[in-house]
């Protein structure tokens, strides 16, 4: 934990990420500002596709039952991270001011929501922040058997065809490793980070033909250490 604040406004929020750091904490107590070392991330490149999950992706690209909605309800996507329940967790970090600072990047185009569809049903996704070329992952729901890493899937691919390096799962889980995340030395991060928040924004329009990406492109080995 680097600091800790009275309030959560947009423009604190732009600021930190852009600097590597970002908030974390529940009701009841000051804005906590984080930015651990190492820090746990995940290259487009090296994602990790199961068996299992390849034959579902292919059949999300096969059947129109299926959707990858971009942006379809941000508030919606986070309400639902939200209530969805954490092992080892009680309560969420995901507070009332959480939901309308970071709406209110929605709204400024600086965070987006990725959503899996099933039948005219919104039954998973992610949201995160996004600066440049450089993604940072927030949070993520299922409501059915991996709609999240279905999302995830859909935002891999997004990224991969517009090349982008990295993006921030901020700390280490074994759901994360299991699909490619690894650890990375903070300075390493954060000199990323600056150069990559700096160049031009990609465009956040797509839906779930980017699939094709994980399908034919398997993810690589990691070149480096987990403390690069």
């Amino acid at each position: 934990m680097l600091a800790a604040s009275a309030d959560l406004l947009p423009a604190r929020l732009v600021d930190a990420y852009q600097r590597g750091i970002f908030p974390w904490y529940s009701d009841g107590q000051p804005v906590f500002w984080w930015s651990p070392d190492p820090r746990m991330v995940l290259h487009p490149a090296e994602f990790k596709v199961s068996d299992s999950l390849k034959e579902t992706l292919k059949r999300v690209m096969r059947d129109d039952i299926w959707q990858i909605r971009v942006d379809d309800d941000f508030p919606a996507v986070m309400h639902a991270c939200t209530e969805t329940p954490r092992e080892g967790q009680r309560g969420t970090w995901i507070t009332s001011d959480i939901v309308e600072a970071y709406t209110s990047l929605h709204r400024a185009g600086k965070a987006h929501s990725i959503e899996t569809w099933y039948d005219g049903e919104r039954v998973g996704g992610l949201y995160g922040v996004s600066f440049g070329r450089m993604f940072f992952g927030e949070s993520m729901f299922a409501h059915r058997t991996d709609a999240s890493k279905i999302a995830l899937s859909a935002l891999v691919g997004h990224l991969r065809r517009h090349k982008i390096e990295m993006i921030d799962c901020q700390q280490n889980t074994s759901h994360l490793a299991s699909l490619g995340g690894r650890e990375i030395a903070l300075r390493t991060f954060v000199g990323h980070v600056k150069k990559a928040v700096e160049q031009a924004p990609i465009p956040w329009h797509f839906d779930k033909t980017v699939l094709s990406e994980v399908l034919t492109r398997p993810g690589a080995s990691p070149a480096h250490t987990a403390h690069e």
